[in-house]
């Protein structure tokens, strides 16, 4: 894994969402239903577009114990 790599995953665990019904929840821990809500609707523009693709990839996929080590490291 490249260090953009992980850095893209490590702030999943430190960045909350910043509106919404999950504002202020950390990203890792917001729920499937809403990442795939997100899907459906279309993802927002930018950085944050990114990071709920890359979370609903994860999720989508039962890769979420790639998430463990960093959010012990929190």
């Amino acid at each position: 894994m490249e260090v953009t790599d992980s850095h893209r995953l490590l702030e999943l665990v430190q960045q909350r969402m910043p509106f919404g019904k999950y504002q202020g929840v950390i990203m890792a821990d917001l729920p499937e239903n809403y990442l795939i809500w997100f899907y459906q609707q279309g993802f927002p523009q930018g950085k944050l577009g990114e990071q709920l693709g890359l979370l609903y990839q994860i999720k989508l996929n039962g890769l979420e114990d790639l998430l463990t080590p960093l959010r012990a490291g929190r």
